[in-house]
């Protein structure tokens, strides 16, 4: 099959990343990496001209985000070391692109989030301490207070009140793990309160203050789905929003507090919606099925900035007219030689897995196959297991579909977006339900008349990696090709060398690891090595923190004693200047050939 889409050049192709508006609401930054690596830019909304600001000196690895100062004249961001995620905090300013490092400590991350109403403070999540807890630096970084001292990671928040009296946040102090609660405690640290838990074991989470102080936004998944709503601080009173059923998570208040927006999310899908806060009416936006990625109100609560992709369309930034409902783009993306008309829909299916339950799927095809023809089949996992695959532009896909594959994307037992339930059925149960399936997904490919039922192949990063090895090895006469990413190979020894909020998150999803350690060992792909027969293709960054390089060195090194021979039954493939991935353009093109030429090998 003639090949359309060159590689190189689609990985080349530039991207917006964290679009975040100004505190005056008349300028946006972004990540994007137009000359060749990440660089921060910013934008006039009146002028509507990207200047760029930095020139080498932010991350080229974005695990944290960056915030402007309340006077839009500097903006905070995070970088680490070549993707190693122990973040340290520097300011640039938004005139002159001089960067000024105000942290140094390469033995913990720290994640800015929000600047004091008075200008002064920065509050920060920071493991400085140990475990992920809430501080506040003055702007300049010459001083750091402790505000929290939970022994369980807070898991967001960090929102000044408007007056700056008080600050909002996520934690558990409940004995079930899989609780978050949300608090609020004054803003140096003292009277912490907890003001929602509508029942122990759900997910609250604040998402703002209202302009008036006298609400927060709120996300709660005690009905069984997230659903946004309004906690009135006066008496600690919700006002649900929304509908029973339906995945919805509050965004941002418009700027005089008439309009909360909220993000939609069904069928993959994710939809800004507007809710009138005084007589709860919701009001939807008229954009092609996609993904909103986030939301904020500018031009007078009169229009809407946000992120906006579709399968066939690259992330372009738009502005959405509340008056007229229309859009136009403001930064549209780039296809350079390539035809957007090439690139493929993908189809929102479900399919049935070993005890009846319905999997989510995105399935990616081929427009013209030929009646005779049968092509090989990729079944891509992602990470996580608490993330979701969505009808996004995804490069990944599109180039594999161009080179005669079918792709399916399925959202497997943990998936998040599909309800708590759902979300939650693979607890203590790693490799267990959700490795089933991934192989129901398999299952499921060999039955359409278009794929040759011997040439599938399992591929994921993360927890997708984890899977990928699980699967060779539970799944061994099912794949003809299997290429993990910074993939996990033993769990215990993945706990023991995490932080510890990753540690906290592991005991949520598989209990104590001392109480369950047979079921870690059972679950575990490295106790399974001698069974692989797949084409193995190990890819991993040497400088990565969650998922570290020892995981996929254990494996290779047992695959060794068992008598397998790499180059022969096994690829090992180390990255020497990258962390957990990378969206910098040069990594983007080394994993997209690593891929592209193996699975051309092999299938």
């Amino acid at each position: 099959m003639t090949h359309r889409i060159p590689l190189e050049e689609l990985a080349k192709l530039p991207s917006f990343y964290q679009p975040t508006l100004s505190w005056g609401r008349d300028r946006v930054a972004f990540y994007w990496d137009k000359t060749g690596r990440v660089e921060l830019y910013v934008m006039d909304l009146k002028d509507r001209k990207p200047r760029q600001l930095s020139h080498g000196e932010v991350p080229r690895a974005l695990r944290a985000g960056f915030v402007w100062d309340r006077n839009d004249q500097t903006i905070i961001f995070a970088k680490d070391k070549d993707g190693n995620e122990q973040h340290d905090l520097y300011q640039i300013d938004a005139q002159t692109g001089k960067v000024q490092q105000l942290t140094d400590d390469p033995k913990c991350q720290e994640y800015p989030v929000e600047v004091s109403p008075d200008k002064k403070w920065l509050t920060v999540l920071t493991n400085k301490r140990g475990q992920l807890n809430l501080f506040k630096m003055k702007l300049d970084g010459s001083e750091y207070v402790q505000l929290t001292h939970y022994k369980n990671p807070v898991f967001g928040g960090g929102l000044w009140s408007p007056d700056g009296e008080f600050i909002a946040y996520n934690v558990n102090e409940s004995p079930d793990l899989n609780n978050i609660d949300i608090y609020v405690m004054r803003s140096d640290g003292s009277e912490p309160q907890r003001v929602l838990r509508v029942k122990e074991g759900s997910h609250d989470e604040v998402a703002a203050w209202s302009p008036d102080g006298r609400f927060l936004a709120v996300t709660s998944d005690a009905s069984g789905v997230n659903r946004p709503g309004l906690l009135d601080l006066r008496d600690n009173s919700v006002h649900w929003l929304g509908e029973e059923g339906i995945n919805e998570t509050a965004v941002s208040f418009s700027k005089k507090g008439q309009y909360l927006v909220c993000l939609r999310n069904q069928d993959s899908q994710i939809r800004p919606v507007l809710y009138d806060t005084k007589t709860g009416q919701r009001r939807d936006l008229k954009l092609p099925a996609g993904v909103a990625i986030g939301s904020d109100f500018v031009n007078n609560d009169r229009e809407l900035l946000t992120l906006y992709s579709t399968p066939t369309r690259r992330a372009e930034l738009v502005l959405y007219d509340l008056g007229s409902d229309c859009y136009e783009t403001l930064l549209p993306a780039e296809y350079g030689s390539i035809d957007p008309n090439i690139f493929v829909e993908s189809e929102h299916i479900r399919y049935r897995s070993f005890d009846g339950l319905q999997i989510p799927a995105l399935l990616y095809k081929p427009r013209q196959i030929p009646k005779d023809k049968k092509l090989p089949a990729v079944v891509m996992v992602h990470g996580g297991p608490t993330a979701q695959v969505f009808r996004v532009f995804h490069p990944y896909a599109q180039f594999l579909v161009d080179r005669g594959y079918v792709v399916l994307e399925p959202n497997i037992r943990g998936s998040t977006g599909y309800g708590v339930k759902f979300r939650d059925l693979n607890r203590n149960d790693w490799g267990g339900g959700d490795l089933e399936d991934v192989a129901h997904g398999a299952e499921y490919l060999k039955s359409l008349p278009y794929v040759d039922p011997k040439r599938l192949a399992v591929c994921g990063g993360s927890f997708g990696g984890y899977m990928t090895f699980m699967q060779a090895v539970k799944k061994p006469d099912l794949w003809k090709a299997a290429s993990a990413w910074v993939g996990v190979t033993h769990l215990r020894k993945l706990y023991d060398s995490s932080m510890e909020h990753f540690k906290y998150y592991f005991r949520v999803q598989m209990g104590d690891p001392e109480k369950n350690a047979q079921l870690w060992e059972e679950r575990s792909a490295l106790n399974f090595a001698g069974q692989l027969k797949a084409k193995l293709q190990i890819v991993h960054g040497v400088n990565d923190p969650r998922c570290p390089v020892e995981q996929s060195r254990i494996f290779r090194d047992k695959l060794l004693q068992l008598g397998y021979q790499e180059g022969k039954d096994f690829e090992y493939v180390e990255f020497g200047d990258i962390g957990h991935g990378s969206q910098d353009i040069e990594h983007k093109i080394r994993w997209y050939k690593q891929l592209a030429d193996f699975l051309d090998r092999v299938l």
